[in-house]
């Protein structure tokens, strides 16, 4: 009978930890995370100095005088800080770190996914390519870097089963590739971690 209690223990442990927020619990109660990033272009001085939970995928990765500056494509979060998906018309964010330490360009590279705790500060006017752009700026007070995925033509050589094409077996790094153009559920995966 302990043994029983043990595991169920066990399980219901392994459970809460995979529920858990990907930032800092107290700025996921106080952020705002269900908003539009046009909302905030539209209406910057109600909305500085507010505390904003966004998700977004990495552009570019700039260290400045100021601090480290990440330009990101938008992408919504759930209340626990999870990726929810992008649309292509979503729109580009900055977000300035100016912690002791700085953030890599090399680890928080291009296509990188994030979720960030940031506090809106304004916006800035930058260029995309030739085009003009107004991004909405925020200071990061926590950040979250998801791990990174194998391109979709990954083929681990140490695997004892051979390879059959969809439909028939879809391998785990195809099913959980955001590059695999038949997933249907991307870029909403992350329920299953």
């Amino acid at each position: 009978m302990q043994m029983k209690k043990y595991i169920f223990m066990m399980y219901l442990s392994v459970f809460f930890m995979s529920c858990a927020p990907v930032l800092n619990e107290d700025l996921m109660k106080r952020g705002i995370y269900n908003f539009r990033l046009s909302e905030i272009k539209q209406n910057p001085e109600s909305n500085t100095g507010r505390l904003f939970i966004l998700g977004g995928i990495i552009v570019k990765t700039t260290v400045t005088k100021e601090g480290s500056l990440i330009e990101a494509i938008y992408a919504p979060v759930d209340s626990l800080g999870y990726l929810r998906g992008y649309e292509t018309s979503a729109g580009r964010y900055l977000a300035i770190y100016r912690g002791k330490e700085l953030l890599d360009p090399l680890i928080y590279s291009e296509k990188r996914e994030i979720t960030i705790a940031g506090e809106f500060i304004g916006t800035r006017k930058g260029h995309i390519e030739e085009m003009e752009y107004v991004y909405p700026l925020f200071e990061i007070k926590d950040i979250y870097l998801w791990q990174e995925y194998m391109g979709a033509d990954y083929y681990p050589s140490y695997s004892p089963y051979p390879y059959y094409p969809p439909p028939y077996y879809t391998p785990y790094y195809y099913r959980h590739n955001p590059y695999y153009p038949d997933q249907p559920h991307y870029p909403g995966r992350r329920w299953w971690y």
